[in-house]
């Protein structure tokens, strides 16, 4: 039976997609964005797995979090799981989205069967600084005022300016983007780098043991050079997408959504 809806789980909006019992597919968003973010490949993943994509605690239409620190929004996102009897699933991040997937599969081995993580910075030093635009929304002391008065163009300029292709924003991603506080919003970006500054990603993942798929946008200004980082573990598969920024998903669907697809049947056999 299909399924196509939206309910609320261990307080975190979740909304699935294709066909009850099929292989179950957890997409987690990155920082100061929402499940609405992979609107463009969800559809085509959905025609073979059932698809889950979650709203973090603090984002899109999820409350606030006491905490924000990567292993507690992995327990949570776990917790949800487990209510919908889901597992062993794929997880799927994008960005800092990867962190918590990663986190999920350090914490349930047991409800992680592989990982592909989008444009996941591997390790604090491969970050670069963010746009113009993002840094002054962020940093004070323009910051706190900035995000009160954000319009729905600023909120689509600051998506594109982590784009190389020009992509149109969903009018539902901007609804999502405009819920999110700016103190959240800091905190998580404190703990994503904690987290990854306490061990890079490709380590977790060869330690994890997992099959994996790493891709990477050639144009992501978040130093896609850091992708060969990923390079030296053997359970992980690496895929570059050439003239791609930060956001395969709204930039290149059709091509991201079949390395997902390429990468599940092979975890699947």
């Amino acid at each position: 039976m299909d399924i196509d809806g939206s309910t609320h789980v261990r307080g975190m909006r979740v909304v699935h997609h294709g066909r009850r019992g099929a292989p179950p597919l957890v997409l987690i968003h990155g920082s100061g964005a929402a499940g609405s973010s992979w609107g463009p490949v969800a559809p085509p993943l959905a025609r073979r797995h059932h698809v889950v994509r979650i709203d973090l605690p603090g984002h899109g239409q999820s409350p606030p979090a006491a905490s924000y620190d990567v292993p507690g929004q992995a327990a949570v996102v776990a917790a949800a799981l487990d209510d919908l009897a889901l597992g062993p699933v794929t997880a799927v991040g994008h960005s800092s989205g990867g962190y918590i997937a990663t986190a999920l599969a350090e914490r349930r081995p047991d409800l992680v069967g592989a990982l592909a993580l989008i444009s996941s910075g591997p390790s604090p030093d491969a970050l670069l600084p963010q746009p113009a635009l993002l840094r002054a929304l962020i940093a004070p002391p323009l910051g706190p005022l900035l995000w009160r008065v954000r319009s729905d163009a600023m909120l689509r300029r600051g998506v594109n300016a982590v784009c190389r292709r020009p992509v149109s924003v969903p009018d539902d991603l901007v609804d999502d983007v405009r819920g999110i506080g700016y103190r959240t919003f800091r905190t998580v970006l404190r703990r994503n780098t904690e987290y990854i500054a306490e061990r890079s990603v490709p380590a977790r993942l060869g330690a994890l043991g997992l099959p994996a798929l790493v891709v990477f946008g050639t144009a992501d200004p978040r130093d896609p050079d850091a992708v060969r980082l990923y390079d030296t573990e053997s359970s992980t598969r690496v895929e570059r997408l050439d003239g791609v920024g930060h956001f395969p998903m709204l930039e290149a669907p059709e091509e991201t959504g079949e390395l997902l697809l390429r990468f599940l049947a092979a975890a699947d056999r």
